[in-house]
């Protein structure tokens, strides 16, 4: 065999294995790793007790309805929480428009649960660095529990309940100093949802 056809026989080899190994073989594993670990490779999706599903866990929502827990605030996009626009406000902490858009928030905030403007926490004010982030300390939550209780009818205990069961510990740079522990707001209010839509009545049956 001549140089020319074996040079055309290592190419025809080449172009088969890397064919079979890029094409198949690595296409394969990473399907089947993200089928072990499908949670994560599907979006870490939160599903209700219908199955519906409800959003990411890693994403945060912005809540338009009473009977929910408010994440932090969201620069990312023009209406805010846009998984496509993540980013933060990049405002000065001195400019005068960045101050009164956190006083105006502050104000909001110490309406909605009814405490003394400045008990309100910092979080609740501020954006996170992406604008998704779906966490809030405990705290925050705990503080947020009457308006929830008052406004979904289920005892103040079962939404602190539901807070201790969703808080994790936060190893963060923002956090660790202390421990503190943060909640998912977005695995919370699914919680939430499927404990006040347990405690709704169910329609009657008729009998035949």
């Amino acid at each position: 065999m001549n140089k020319k056809y074996r040079l055309i026989f290592s190419t025809i080899k080449a172009y088969l294995l890397l064919t079979l190994v890029i094409g198949l073989l690595y296409p394969a594993a990473v399907w089947t790793v993200g089928r072990i670990w499908s949670d994560n490779a599907d979006g870490s999706m939160i599903e209700d007790s219908d199955g519906r599903i409800r959003g990411s866990s890693l994403i945060a929502q912005e809540v338009t309805e009473p009977g929910f827990f408010h994440p932090r605030p969201s620069a990312a996009g023009d209406d805010g929480y846009d998984a496509m626009s993540s980013s933060a406000s990049n405002s000065s902490p001195y400019d005068e428009e960045f101050q009164a858009e956190v006083e105006q928030r502050r104000r909001e905030v110490a309406d909605r649960e009814g405490i003394d403007p400045q008990l309100v926490p910092i979080e609740a004010i501020t954006a996170s660095g992406s604008g998704l982030d779906p966490h809030i300390s405990e705290g925050y939550a705990l503080l947020q529990a009457p308006r929830v209780a008052r406004e979904t009818n289920l005892p103040e205990s079962e939404i602190e309940r539901l807070i201790s069961v969703n808080s994790e510990t936060a190893m963060t740079e923002q956090t660790s100093r202390d421990g503190s522990r943060l909640v998912n707001v977005v695995k919370l209010n699914a919680a939430l949802a499927n404990a006040r839509d347990a405690q709704a009545p169910q329609p009657a049956r008729q009998s035949q």
